[in-house]
This record gives structure tokens, sequence and C-alpha cells, in this order.
């Protein structure tokens, strides 16, 4: 049996129904996230164990924490943010699932590679931020340690510093990796064109520079680490648009022109 996507859901339901079936995703959404806090905090010390590696690989090996409580709401932090990563595709799915009814089977085809894409991209930010750029940072950050003037200058970074460092950087750098999402959407959409792009290149380069420098770490290493991943990301959603401007001129000229029968009207 063939996959197939239904068209637009042509019934008239009631505002009050749609406020009804809002409500009903975003308990279950809500009820997504929960579960896998909960989970998520049972465990939450080995993830910390897991997302503390780099900077153990930049050669720290000791976090401190100044209040008694520090700790305990660090691992919340650590609960709370692993389980939105877990839970996502669930709300994922439930904000497709109050969506879809209103596309027609055309518009569900585009809007479904976006869906796929986005967590895709947004892992491999995370990763790129986990496994290449923190161990990096951090090693700078590390160089400061020593001795001036007679004083032992040491770095003791608090837990709960630290996983805010760990969370701006994989949030950073995975929502940046959503730039061809959001460039693809408004081309699809026709607010921006390709042409339109390009020709703003150098605007939109300089924009994706002060944007890596207020969302990352005051230093120039993770700035540039991001800087130009997101200019890749730029010219290959300009290289999509094109192929996927060719493959629609393609198909138009595939299509059977009428014929002047077929175009003079019924007398």
């Amino acid at each position: 049996m063939a996959f197939q996507i239904d068209d637009i859901d042509e019934t008239q339901a009631p505002l009050l129904d749609h406020l009804v079936e809002l409500r009903t995703r975003l308990i279950r959404a809500i009820g997504a996230l929960v579960v896998a806090f909960a989970i998520c905090l049972y465990f939450a010390r080995p993830i910390l164990a897991f997302l503390v590696q780099p900077l153990v690989e930049a050669g720290q090996n000791r976090l401190v924490f100044t209040k008694l409580y520090g700790q305990f709401f660090v691992e919340l932090k650590v609960a709370l943010f692993a389980g939105f990563f877990v839970s996502f595709p669930v709300i994922a799915n439930q904000i497709w699932a109050f969506v879809a009814p209103g596309l027609y089977a055309k518009e569900k085809k585009a809007f479904l590679p976006f869906l796929l894409a986005t967590p895709a991209l947004f892992i491999a930010g995370g990763a790129m931020a986990y496994y290449l750029v923190m161990p990096v940072a951090f090693r700078w950050f590390l160089g400061f340690q020593g001795s001036q003037g007679g004083l032992s200058i040491e770095a003791l970074p608090s837990s709960d510093d630290y996983l805010g460092l760990v969370m701006q950087f994989i949030l950073a750098f995975g929502f940046c990796f959503l730039l061809p999402v959001l460039l693809l959407l408004l081309n699809r959409a026709g607010i921006v064109s390709r042409q339109q792009l390009a020709g703003a290149r150098r605007y939109v380069i300089v924009g994706i520079a002060v944007i890596a420098a207020v969302i990352t770490p005051p230093d120039v290493v993770s700035q540039l680490m991001l800087l130009v991943p997101m200019i890749l990301l730029f010219e290959g959603s300009l290289l999509i648009m094109r192929l996927s401007e060719s493959k629609d001129a393609q198909a138009e000229a595939a299509e059977p022109v009428p014929s002047a029968s077929e175009e003079r009207p019924f007398q």
C-alpha cells in the first residue's frame, strides 16, 4: 500500500473545537516534557558527567558550587535541558498534528522535509559545539591561569556557571544551524527570492557576524567557529534554491501545452 498524504481537511470545525484540540495538543506536549524530565532527573548525574567532558579534555578537573543547594538546582537544569531534547520528537509531532489538517497535500509534501531537517540540523549544530568548539574554547579560557605579580591565578568554575555556558554553546549553535530551514521556508512562501538573498550577501554576512558575536561567549575562537559554518549554510541554502528553481522549471516545461481547440471557448 503506497504512502499517501491526504489533502486539506475541509470540515468547517468551529473555533471552540480548534481551541479544544489546541489544548489537547499542548497537554500531550507538556506531558511528554514532564515524563522526559522525570526520567532525565533520575539520570541527571550521568548526563552531567557527559556534559563536563569538554572541560575535562581541556585540562580542568574540578568544579565547585558556592551555595548548599547549588548542585541540586544544577541537576534540575540538566534534567530539564535533556528532557527537552528527549521529548522534542513528541512535541514536534503534536505541532504537526495540529497544523497539518489546514494544509493542502502539496503544502504538506513541501513542509515535511523541513520538519525532518529541523531536528537533524539542530543536533548537528549542538554536536559541533560539544565535540569541536567547546574543548577549543575551554582550553583558551583556561590558558589565563598562572601567576601574576606573585599571585597564583587559578580557574575554579562553578557547576552552575559551567552548565549555563554549555547550554549557551549548544543552543546557540543548534539554533543557528537552522538558518537553511528559515531561508528555504521564506523562499517557498515567496517572501524572499534567491536573487534577493544573493544580492544582499554582504549584509547577510555582516548580520551573521553580529549574531555570532552576541550569542557566543566573548572570545574570537568560538565566534569564528560559528561564523564560518553559518556562512557555508547560507551559501548551501542558495544552492538548494537554485536546484529547486531548476527542478520547478523542468516540471513546468514538461507539462502538456493546451491545443488551440482546447483554448477556443465553447460556442
